[in-house]
């Protein structure tokens, strides 16, 4: 290589460190100016360090279990599974979010369940997400076997397409029709089921050196309230990084609206997963959006007990999050390739030394919070888990509301205009490239899948082919495919 060549390659590395893209810096900015007042806490993710989460709708609304309740409407299941399809409108949407929300995100492959697209198809999706700079999680109810998944993530010769794969992965009670267990007497019941499905991505790593991160949906009802805390400590050790509960919602297909879905609500689930992770989990230390629709706890187990990363009863931790946010804040974690960040927080370090005697002096902290015999008694193993509360809107109150701040209008209703705050700050955003606009989740559901799924029964009708087969991807049940959470 000549001087030229050498001097070109430092510029080019030079360029690619960079802490700080200045096109995501200005994406988030937009995302903080658009925030209520109310939701600009000093916690707050959105517009810090990411523009919120992202999810496509209308590319293949068709689930084979039947749930209660569920957030799709009653035409989602007249549609058919159709690959071309879903690749044709996950490029429209991830376009408009790559335009209107910058070059980074999370993005979710949401919308009924993902294993009935052919793994070719739905890899093919996943490499769309990935071209627009997504960091995509596929969702699923977790019923489909080891060959689909190999088939997704290893190519026709063998080898991996994807060096890393997020599946959440929907498990309760009140999900029927998962073969082997047609109607789950309890959550406990399952347990053998979120097993297999956590062990399937643990051989693929261990033979083909594909990584994962998994995470656990469970909806929440007064049925299954006092179950939540078991599904904790029981799935724990099973390898999901995150576990995500949704208190139900009225919203979606009112045939499946079985119980008085608000008794269970935002505190006692809250408590329920704070007494299944055995202790306090402190939801403002970091918010994602409004607190009264998201509750998220970050933090680790070392051996069977959880640690927050930030102790919110300790100043000095945090005056680490705010560290954070002014200096790594701009810094873009997802989809950056591990080295390339590393490069990137050298260069913040070196630029800004004491970021590292604050980290240096949060481990401190830490490793004395936990312990040091604990610590080596464990070997250090430290597995990171995230416990998450998305609460969902119903759809009377949305529906107004929605079609209030359409005209530009606040609501002088006191639920109404929460909504409509709730609204504004949503973590969770669809796209619609026919008119250039983003909506929330709950809008999306509430407001405009009834419609979507009516003109998508006439565009891909529903064939019904009867076959012996009982894989996930030939069945053809008339039911409906279970929520999500608006981010994992």
């Amino acid at each position: 290589m000549g001087m030229m060549g050498l001097l070109s390659t430092l510029r080019s590395l030079e360029r690619a460190t960079r802490p700080y893209d200045p096109e995501f810096t200005r994406a988030m900015e937009r995302r903080w100016a658009e925030l209520p007042e109310a939701a600009r806490t000093p916690g707050q993710i959105i517009g810090r360090h990411g523009v919120g989460c992202e999810g496509t709708h209308g590319v293949f609304p068709r689930c084979n279990l039947k749930c209660t309740p569920c957030y799709h409407s009653r035409d989602a299941n007249a549609v058919r599974v159709d690959g071309p399809h879903t690749v044709e409108q996950v490029t429209a949407q991830l376009g408009l979010f790559r335009e209107l929300r910058g070059p980074r995100a999370h993005a979710q492959l949401i919308g009924g369940e993902v294993s009935l697209l052919p793994p070719d198809d739905h890899a093919d999706a996943l490499a769309v997400m990935r071209a627009h700079g997504r960091e995509p999680m596929s969702f699923t109810h977790g019923d489909f076997d080891e060959e689909y998944l190999r088939a997704l993530a290893l190519g026709p010769d063998g080898r991996p397409r994807f060096g890393r794969l997020s599946f959440a992965a929907h498990f309760d009670r009140f999900m029927y029709g998962r073969r082997g267990i047609e109607r789950p007497p309890n959550e406990r019941a399952l347990h053998p089921y979120r097993a297999r499905f956590a062990a399937m991505f643990a051989r693929l790593r261990r033979e083909h050196g594909v990584r994962y991160f998994l995470a656990h949906n469970m909806t929440v009802t007064p049925g299954n309230l006092d179950e939540v805390a078991e599904v904790v400590r029981d799935c724990r050790d099973m390898g999901y990084g995150m576990f995500s509960f949704q208190p139900a919602a009225f919203l979606g297909d009112e045939r499946r609206w079985k119980e008085r879905y608000r008794e269970a609500t935002p505190d006692a689930v809250w408590a329920e997963i704070e007494r299944g992770a055995g202790t306090r989990l402190d939801y403002d230390v970091f918010h994602n959006g409004d607190v009264r629709c998201n509750r998220t706890a970050y933090g680790f187990y070392l051996g069977r007990r959880w640690y927050p990363f930030l102790d919110g009863s300790d100043p000095r931790d945090l005056a680490v999050r705010d560290a954070f946010f002014r200096y790594l804040g701009r810094v873009s974690f997802t989809g950056t390739p591990p080295g390339l960040l590393a490069a990137k927080l050298a260069r913040v370090a070196l630029r800004h030394p004491g970021t590292v005697v604050t980290a240096v002096r949060w481990l401190a902290r830490t490793v004395r919070r936990v312990g040091v015999g604990r610590l080596l008694r464990h070997r250090g193993r430290v597995r990171p888990v995230t416990f998450v509360m998305h609460l969902f809107m119903d759809a009377e109150q949305v529906a107004p509301a929605w079609e209030l701040m359409r005209r530009g209008e606040t609501s002088a209703d006191p639920v109404l205009r929460e909504t409509q705050e709730r609204l504004s700050a949503c973590q969770h955003s669809m796209a619609h490239p026919s008119d250039g606009t983003l909506v929330p989740a709950c809008v999306q559901h509430s407001v405009l899948d009834p419609a979507e799924n009516a003109r998508l029964r006439t565009l891909l009708p529903l064939v019904e082919v009867r076959t012996p087969s009982t894989t996930p991807s030939t069945q053809q049940n008339d039911n409906d495919t279970p929520g999500g959470p608006p981010c994992a």
